[in-house]
């Protein structure tokens, strides 16, 4: 799960951010990335800079980038928190990603004054009435690339209102954090194993395409096989194939590939540790040919699953379709790890 956090200043993000790291979340925050910025400039982090450099940024790259920057860092199985989020774009591409929550952080103006004016440093106001105008400047603009507040905090999931002693937040924290975990989505059987039959086409040394198939029988993998050249012969990626490796125009010359196919080796390699594939399901990351096609028939599968059709196999759906086995496609994206 990605918590992300936006809220007024000297609401206590920090605080919260801090909690949350202490729950094995890991840490991210797109100001880091514009101190990151300022630091190459030369420049002071101080709170004018931060609005200017980060305004800056999503002008030349779009008002999404210092998310994106952070997205293109996380990994799926982790729990992140993802701090100082303050334009509805970035909102957007954070909720892209998988499951995220945008977690607003409150409380009276009068606290968060002097909360900000006990912390110190370069972006104390002057003035209780330099922070409200100041906060009023920041809230909402016309230009996409600044700062949009107002629109931010209207996409927010929950607000927490940190008006009172840490304990009471930390609570709060606790109660809402714990059902929003208790919501989170896990992959459905035909997500993940489709994504492990991704994860396999890695390791494929063809030139031309990587494809995998994974067997499956009781929700229990038996088989895996990724296309490449026969056990014994030099991979295709070190010119073991004449074909592929002259990059033959798709769908030509086809019998003179030297490459066997991932269902193929996926079926093969359970023969050759003794497996039986009787009523098991393989998924594949593409639809079968139709040499493939015939093998899975005979080894008694009685369902395939696949990612994209592949072309030419009109004539291999029909054939599976006839002998009775079960053929769905199940379109889905590479893991965000790839």
């Amino acid at each position: 799960m990605i918590i992300g956090l936006t809220g007024t200043n000297g609401a206590g993000k920090t605080v919260t951010a801090e909690y949350l790291k202490s729950k094995s979340f890991h840490f991210h925050s797109l100001s880091d990335e514009i101190r990151d910025e300022l630091d190459r400039q030369g420049k002071e982090a101080t709170r004018a800079n931060l609005i200017e450099a980060g305004n800056q940024l999503r002008a030349e790259h779009g008002p999404a980038v210092l998310a994106e920057r952070i997205k293109a860092r996380l990994r799926p199985d982790w729990n992140y928190v993802i701090d100082s989020i303050r334009n509805p774009y970035e909102v957007k591409a954070l909720r892209a990603a998988r499951d995220f929550r945008l977690l607003k952080v409150d409380a009276p103006v009068e606290v968060r004054y002097e909360r900000v004016r006990q912390r110190g440093g370069p972006r104390t106001p002057a003035s209780f009435e330099e922070f409200v105008e100041l906060e009023r400047r920041e809230m909402e603009s016309a230009n996409p690339a600044n700062q949009q507040l107002l629109a931010t905090y209207e996409l927010a999931d929950f607000t927490v209102w940190n008006d009172g002693v840490i304990e009471t937040l930390h609570a709060r924290l606790d109660q809402i954090v714990r059902e929003w975990l208790m919501q989170a989505k896990r992959p459905g059987w035909d997500e993940y194993f489709m994504q492990i039959a991704q994860i396999v086409a890695l390791r494929s040394n063809c030139m031309k395409r990587k494809v995998a198939a994974v067997v499956v029988k009781d929700r229990r993998i038996i088989s895996t096989g990724y296309n490449g050249t026969p056990r014994g012969v030099k991979n295709c990626n070190e010119g073991g194939c004449p074909r592929c490796n002259s990059l033959a125009a798709s769908g030509t010359n086809l019998g003179e590939c030297l490459c066997s196919h991932a269902e193929e080796n996926s079926i093969t390699q359970a023969a050759y540790h003794g497996i039986s594939l009787k009523d098991a399901t393989l998924y594949s990351t593409y639809s079968p040919c139709l040499i493939c096609t015939k093998m899975i028939i005979n080894a008694g599968i009685k369902e395939v699953i696949f990612n994209v059709e592949y072309p030419l196999a009109d004539v291999a759906q029909g054939l599976l379709q006839e002998a009775g086995v079960s053929v769905r496609q199940v379109a889905i994206t590479p893991p965000i790890s790839l």
